[in-house]
């Protein structure tokens, strides 16, 4: 009797047709890589036994780079040439990096100001996505190894890159290209709070709404995610993409640097060396305080002076407390988003290397009030989640298995007349989505349309974030308001955005993918949502004023052509008086008063009411002339 084989679960029928996918978390500290491996996802170790990466690269004198520990062991000594935390600065131009004073790198902002920033080093200029793609080919090389695709053993069909859930368009995008660049093939961008739900998810076979707090070296996000069935719904999204474990080991810095200047009246400011040594240092302080009382903080800095001092875990809570509190300002957002108490959480999941801080866990614990699961491993947990989508999206599960509802961040729209945001595809829509909108033209005539598409949620373009511009030309020329122009939005599984716009009468079409080169600054990520909760009434008024103008100039513009062409058909007293309604209000649409630019615009209807009557009964003699009752069919 032959014996039949049964695959095992999650895997191929036949084991050689497995196919090889990777999921990877590129992280601001540290990165890994994972796989899928006889149906159990597992992070694949270098060959020293190190499952993590330090995300530090260092270009050599002799041309090559080192990436990892063997770089990270180098930061103090040749800090402009070794690079940490490069995904800090993905998608950003040099001004969104307001405090540059601790970081020990020369940054070089491009005459262009749609590129990127870069950084100076011996081999030159190098920018964010360059040295990620340095870090990524790192990890692809390990999981090549591992996997035996270099010893002809199959194929490494793509990966499953993790990103920050808050990370804005053009972050995104950099993160795309800096895979390219290390020749992956990339099978989808996956928001890092919903790779940790994967992981927990079907490990734990949990389900119910579970909240993802995600502190990473770099970045801070919330995700609020129901789980029912395979399925993972983000219900909603929050966070800070400039929030970290940097900033604990910069409040460390700052505190020994203040030590040094009570022990030492002579102090000057550090140089590149000093200031990568003192913040490799904190590092080290910070992750000693997270089993111990004290850190000793001992080195020598290049001048010979001896810094030697001593943080109690006391004085780290006390010293960062503030930063611990500005990641529950995001958690409470997503809560209201959600609409959801905290009874109905089932569990919240910590994510992130900086989640092992004491004072972290027990303000999480402290809001929510239990106790947050940490049985799987903070650092690890995301890129366990992306091997499992990796595995899944290359066919290796069926597509039943997992479902993936991920949201946008962001409202998403573009500028109409006066200024105005009109949203096209809300914040906390489910992706991929896809919203269409017909809008039409403002002039007489016009034959193209300019269109700005904005990220945001204030009411005034001004107060949004512009992505991109792009123009529709070749509209047919006709009266104001009658061209009919359907603009679409599309956001894919990605995150990524593209726009078109089409005039539905011949079919003329433009369109753009929205590729901006450096992404929201610091504050504006901050302060986007909270200002436009703590802006709603003035954006109220705003954007009824900005309408009243709007609806003002278009019906003086009306009046006025009317006039020119048809002006006879009425007695000069009546023209005047309507001359004398336009020009009042002209000047009341420079005004601040909505309601007087209505009430304005209902004098002038009011004043043309027999105007548009004789214009009316002309335009009807005139189809009528030359014709009898008899012809015309009733």
């Amino acid at each position: 009797m032959a014996l039949l084989q049964i695959s095992e679960p999650g895997q191929s029928a036949a084991p050689h047709q497995h196919k090889l996918a990777i999921g990877i978390d590129l992280g601001t500290t540290n990165s890994l890589v994972a796989t899928v491996k006889s149906g159990m996802a597992t992070v694949l170790q270098d060959e020293h036994g190190h499952a993590l990466l330090p995300s530090v690269v260092r270009y050599m004198p002799d041309g090559s780079v080192v990436v990892g520990h063997e770089a990270q062991a180098q930061q103090s000594h040749d800090p402009a040439n070794t690079i940490a935390s490069a995904k800090r600065f993905m998608g950003r131009s040099l001004k969104d990096i307001a405090d540059r004073a601790h970081i020990p790198y020369s940054f070089v902002d491009s005459a262009d100001s749609s590129k990127l920033l870069q950084l100076q080093t011996r081999a030159g200029l190098k920018t964010p996505v360059e040295i990620s793609a340095d870090i990524l080919k790192t990890l692809k090389a390990r999981a090549e190894k591992s996997l035996g695709v270099d010893g002809g053993r199959g194929e490494l069909l793509g990966a499953v890159i993790t990103v920050p859930a808050y990370f804005d368009d053009a972050q995104r995008q950099a993160t795309k290209d800096a895979a390219r660049l290390a020749g992956l093939n990339v099978l989808r961008l996956l928001n890092e709070p919903t790779a940790a739900a994967v992981a927990y998810g079907l490990d734990n076979a949990a389900e119910g709404t579970f909240v993802i707090y995600d502190l990473g070296g770099g970045t801070f996000d919330v995700s609020i995610l129901k789980l029912t069935k395979g399925v993972f719904e983000v219900l909603a999204t929050n966070g800070d993409s400039a929030l970290g474990g940097d900033d604990f080991d910069h409040r460390i810095y700052c505190w020994i640097l203040d030590k040094i200047r009570e022990s030492n009246s002579d102090f000057t400011p550090l140089g590149e060396q000093d200031t990568r040594l003192l913040l490799t240092k904190a590092r080290q302080a910070k992750e000693w305080l997270t089993d111990n009382h004290e850190a000793q903080i001992v080195c020598r800095l290049s001048n010979g002076s001896l810094v030697d001092v001593t943080l109690s875990a006391t004085q780290f809570v006390e010293l960062t407390q503030q930063l611990v509190l500005k990641t529950l300002s995001p958690t409470r957002k997503a809560m209201r988003d959600a609409n959801l108490t905290l009874e109905e959480i089932k569990g919240v999941v910590l994510v992130g290397g900086a989640t092992r801080m004491p004072q972290v866990r027990q303000a999480v614990e402290d809001y929510f009030k239990q106790t947050p699961l940490t049985n799987l491993d903070p650092d690890k947990v995301v890129a366990l989640g992306a091997a499992i989508q990796a595995n899944a999206l290359v066919g290796n599960r069926s597509d039943n298995d997992l479902l993936l509802l991920d949201v946008t961040p962001l409202s998403l729209g573009l500028e109409t007349m006066g200024g105005l945001v009109e949203k096209i595809i809300p914040r906390n829509s489910t992706l991929p989505v896809a919203r269409a909108q017909d809008f039409t033209t403002y002039k007489n005539g016009q034959t193209a349309m300019s269109i700005q598409v904005v990220q945001g949620e204030r009411e005034l373009v001004a107060d949004c974030r512009s992505l991109a511009r792009f123009e529709l030309r070749g509209i047919p020329a006709m009266a104001a308001g009658a061209a009919r122009i359907r603009v679409t939005f599309q956001v894919d599984a990605d995150g990524l955005l593209s726009v078109s716009a089409r005039e539905q009468t011949t079919s003329i079409e433009a369109h753009v993918v929205v590729k901006p080169s450096y992404g929201l600054s610091e504050d504006e990520i901050t302060q986007m949502l909270k200002s436009s909760f703590g802006s709603a009434e003035a954006d109220k008024k705003a954007r009824m004023l900005a309408e009243a103008r709007v609806n003002a100039g278009a019906i003086i513009s009306a009046v006025t052509i009317a006039l020119s062409h048809d002006g006879d058909l009425i007695t000069a007293e009546e023209k005047l008086a309507i001359e004398a309604e336009i020009g009042a209000l002209q000047t009341l649409s420079l005004s601040d008063d909505a309601v007087a630019i209505n009430k304005g615009v209902d004098k002038l209807n009011h004043a043309t009411e027999a105007f548009a009557a004789a214009r009316m009964n002309a335009s009807v003699s005139r189809a009528l002339s030359g014709k009898n009752l008899d012809s015309i069919n009733l």
